[in-house]
């Protein structure tokens, strides 16, 4: 979760900055200043500077003889940005998009309206510079069924290469395979330099329910691991960082900051050719002789598809909107990781508790050296991949994952976490009022494979209102099942030997929107997934990736859309399937081979 506020004491912001300075970390505005001027013409045209976004313009511009304009509706990024445990401040600010879904009748019981917010980044790098930094690959049965749907090239011995291509794998706690880390990428990856006690208890709780201690991004997923994450010196490593920075020099790259991208432009062969955007107060035009990419994620690339006329026709011709192309699939599929949390409280205070960090020594201890408090991913010191009931024990797909958390949504006594997950006064003042501010420890039970599929739609032709997100969280009664096995093995897991020493107690409170429901049976268990439903900020899927036969496919194996001519998107809009895990790393992934897939076309013409 969260460590220090960052408006907490203006004193604090003297050290931060000092030792970034020090440290030579601190942003120092936006990478390559944008010089270009309306209606200038670029090779290819980038729309999102996200987690695949980033990617790309690094690696097309590459090519010193091809010119390239990446297009970011947000800023650079900021100080905070850089502090590992301020992940959740982050939300619900400048850097953020500020989605929320419409009402969920099924989910999302303890939010206010019973909507869940839906952080997204908007900024370079996108929801990597907002996220927890978790970097997980997802299982390798998961692409497997990705290449079985149609999309040759993608099976897990395809896509494994542009993992390892990214990544600079830098374990303090296991050395590197060759077979599936590397060294020399321009995304670091290693565990944080510092944990509470509670990190270790938590693998050894595993161990001593039978799973091994193992490395999920590697030869086997299920088990329990410390969290590895995109940080870098103890500092993250958003993908502006990793890739956009490394080519500042480039001066066939172009980024235009603060640019919010309006409308994909065709000429009457149905040939995207440019992109209109709004800069300064005033509509631009870039034109694209090769290309528009749309990296702008899950939830704006379909928006931008369908403010384009691409998408399905019944719903364009509602707001209005010029038909170039029926294509039914643009904003369908939409699937999104979910997870409850479990809270234990213990007597004794070696958890993440705000006001325990929440000093100038700590500030200091993390600007000199990377070290101490500040470098824990957003408070997720754990992960795990389990098997409930329902999974296939005989192969390695678990369908639970736990983010383990040092913590619980109360270790800030309500100052910002209760308002970035949204929860209503009913169940914050029910639930996390009364151990306000007291050590605890947490289990968000995450379902990987939902069946549970949602919507993005229009609100309106104006590209300035945000799109209607109905993700219709747990309206399949598996999915409920599923987290309620989790739950209840979660609870094992908070009661086993491990936690003992620490005085672990599951938080004695009930849910106040589960009185209706016998305490601690499954019918209560359900509730709880129903109540706290939060977003584990994984949408994909709404271009889905598929053959020409699939009536849902947005895109083919290549990523081109369907009906129109060079125009690609290139991000998490397009998995046919939810992987089962974060989807930072195959976001970064996916940019990676998309890459290659335009120079490839490129080249050989």
């Amino acid at each position: 979760m969260v460590l220090i506020s960052p408006i907490a004491s203006i004193a604090l912001l003297i050290p931060i900055t000092t030792m970034l300075l020090l440290r030579n970390r601190t942003p120092n505005g936006p990478p390559n200043p944008p010089t270009h001027r309306a209606a200038d013409a670029y090779d290819y045209v980038i729309v999102g500077g996200g987690s695949a976004g980033a990617v790309l313009a690094n690696r097309l511009s590459e090519d010193p003889s091809v010119t390239v304009l990446l297009i970011e509706a947000g800023g650079d990024e900021t100080i905070f940005t850089e502090i590992p445990a301020l992940a959740g401040y982050l939300q619900l600010s400048d850097l953020d998009w500020k989605y929320k879904t419409v009402p969920q009748p099924a989910a999302c019981w303890g939010m206010t309206n019973r909507q869940c917010l839906w952080p997204r980044g908007k900024v370079l790098g996108g929801s990597s510079t907002i996220n927890y930094m978790l970097y997980v690959r997802g299982n390798k049965n998961d692409y497997d069924a990705w290449a079985k749907l149609g999309n040759s090239g993608w099976s897990y011995e395809d896509v494994l290469p542009y993992f390892l291509k990214s990544e600079d794998f830098n374990s303090v706690t296991r050395s590197g395979n060759e077979l599936y880390h590397s060294k020399g990428g321009y995304l670091s990856v290693s565990e944080a330099p510092w944990h509470t006690p509670l990190a270790r208890a938590f693998v050894e709780a595993g161990v001593t329910m039978g799973y091994e201690e193992t490395d999920i991004n590697g030869a086997k997923q299920t088990g329990f691991t410390v969290a590895p994450g995109t940080i870098r010196n103890g500092a993250r490593c958003s993908t502006a960082k990793a890739f956009i920075r490394p080519a500042n020099s480039r001066k066939n790259l172009q980024v235009s900051l603060h640019s919010h991208a309006m409308k994909i432009l065709f000429d009457n062969t149905k040939r995207a050719v440019g992109v209109m955007y709004h800069k300064d107060g005033k509509p631009q035009v870039a034109e694209a002789r090769r290309e528009v990419i749309l990296s702008a994620g899950a939830i704006n690339s379909p928006q931008l598809l369908m403010l384009s006329g691409v998408g399905p026709r019944q719903h364009l011709q509602q707001f209005g909107i010029p038909v170039v192309v029926d294509l039914p699939g643009v904003g369908q599929n939409m699937q999104d990781h979910i997870g409850a949390g479990i809270v234990f409280t213990i007597d004794k205070p070696v958890s993440v508790v705000q006001s325990r960090f929440e000093n100038t020594f700590y500030v200091s201890q993390w600007g000199l050296f990377g070290r101490g408090p500040l470098t824990v991913l957003g408070g997720v010191e754990g992960l795990a991949f389990i098997n409930t009931r329902y999974a296939n024990k005989s192969i390695d797909w678990p369908d639970i994952q736990y983010h383990f958390i040092s913590g619980s949504p109360a270790a800030d006594s309500g100052r910002q976490i209760r308002r970035v997950m949204g929860f209503s006064n009913q169940f914050w003042d029910g639930y996390f009022k009364p151990i306000s501010g007291k050590d605890s420890f947490m289990f968000s039970t995450t379902l990987l494979r939902p069946r549970s599929n949602g919507t993005i739609s229009l609100q309106s032709a104006d590209p300035f209102d945000p799109p209607v997100i109905d993700p219709k969280y747990l309206t399949d009664q598996q999915d409920v099942n599923v987290m309620v096995d989790g739950i209840k093995i979660a609870i094992a897991l908070g009661y086993s030997e491990a936690f003992k020493q620490y005085g672990a107690k599951l938080h004695d409170k009930l849910y106040p929107t589960c009185f209706h429901e016998k305490p601690y049976s499954d019918g209560y268990w359900g509730c709880v997934a129903r109540t706290y439903t939060s977003t584990i900020y994984h949408p994909v899927g709404t271009c889905k990736m598929g053959r020409n036969w699939d009536p849902l496919a947005v895109v083919d194996p290549h990523l081109r859309v369907y009906g129109v001519k060079n125009l690609r998107v290139i991000d998490a809009s397009i998995m046919p399937l939810i992987v089962s895990g974060n989807t930072n790393a195959p976001s970064i992934m996916i940019g990676e081979k998309g890459a290659d897939l335009v120079k490839r076309y490129w080249l050989k013409l």
